[in-house]
């Protein structure tokens, strides 16, 4: 089969004058080699297409793919990682992972936890910050967290966004608000254990692929899976595979909160234990990272022994057993 990869290179976005933090979203050079060696491993053809400006071209010439393998970001606005999906319905392309309107969804943390609380999940309670003075008005009780309402790779989240009073939740949130020009989410602080559940397939066909616990060790930042604890994980975070109890609570809401969302192909889910112990959706994200060795859908994989080529070619084969079921008008 002749893929089509769609993708944003983070050397590309550095090599144009953005700083690390603006381009954290995209993938590492690593990531791109893998799937592409990965794929064709898997007796596939692939072709190397790039961002959103790359796959406008090359459709308006007449190249055409029988699938595209999407994990692209995009840049800008509430609905970047809506763009490329977008694109390829508007042509008639098929291609994996979820939908335009699930990518915007989830991108906009708190628009996600209004479609969770309308499906009865548990998620942390917010507030949506636009302007200092919404801080200053804010009435949830502390401590709280904050952090900018659509990024993603953990940007913007470090310990500092761990607030016990109003002084220093005005204060963090006028520094997000300058820093990232998106509204700031504040939500209850769980002070719970924090897991993250892969996901694979469509509907009623999810399945869990794992439950990961993320635990802080020596000289890592405490108390959040901050930015700085994500990058420079090695020697300060300790992936560990989750049994027992948690884990089958966090499959069973993590599979109900992804097929609330639409989700499909795969994913991930974030949770973790509130006050009293009980596990609460914090994010979901349906382009997860597929970097070997540093992504947690990755490393959940590989701590159950599984090859990383495995993964890849479930994710295409959720993407044509759900394509198959579409009606052709829809495809």
């Amino acid at each position: 089969m002749r893929i089509g990869m769609t993708y944003d290179l983070r050397d590309e976005y550095l090599s144009r004058g953005m700083d690390a933090d603006e381009a954290a979203e995209f993938d590492a050079s690593e990531t791109v080699d893998s799937i592409d060696g990965a794929l064709r491993s898997l007796g596939h053809e692939v072709d190397r297409i790039g961002g959103s400006n790359a796959l406008m071209a090359r459709l308006l010439a007449g190249d055409r793919w029988e699938l595209v393998f999407n994990f692209a970001e995009s840049v800008g606005g509430f609905g970047r990682e809506a763009l490329v999906p977008a694109i390829l319905e508007s042509f008639g392309v098929p291609y994996t992972m979820s939908d335009p309107l699930v990518c915007a969804v989830t991108l906009h943390k708190a628009t996600t936890k209004r479609v969770l609380r309308d499906a009865g999940l548990p998620t942390p309670d917010f507030d949506l910050i636009e302007t200092a003075d919404d801080a200053a008005a804010c009435a949830l009780a502390f401590p709280l967290f904050a952090k900018p309402v659509a990024e993603g790779s953990s940007k913007g989240i470090d310990g500092r966004g761990l607030c016990h009073d109003l002084e220093s939740l005005v204060r963090v949130c006028a520094r997000l608000l300058d820093r990232y020009r998106q509204p700031v989410l504040v939500e209850t602080f769980l002070p719970g254990r924090e897991v993250t559940v892969g996901v694979l397939g469509t509907g009623a066909a999810a399945r869990s692929v794992g439950v990961e616990e993320v635990v802080m060790l020596e000289g890592a930042e405490r108390d959040v899976y901050s930015y700085q604890n994500k990058t420079d994980w090695e020697g300060k975070v300790d992936c560990r595979l989750v049994e027992g109890p948690i884990a089958s609570e966090a499959e069973a809401l993590a599979l109900q909160a992804w097929r609330a969302i639409g989700g499909r192909d795969v994913g991930r889910v974030d949770l973790r234990q509130n006050h009293l112990g009980a596990l609460e959706v914090i994010e979901i994200n349906p382009l997860p990272g597929l970097r070997p060795r540093y992504s947690d859908l990755c490393i959940t994989w590989a701590l159950q022994g599984r090859r990383y080529e495995d993964l890849i070619g479930a994710i295409v084969e959720s993407a044509l057993g759900r394509i198959a079921m579409t009606p052709s008008a829809a495809r």
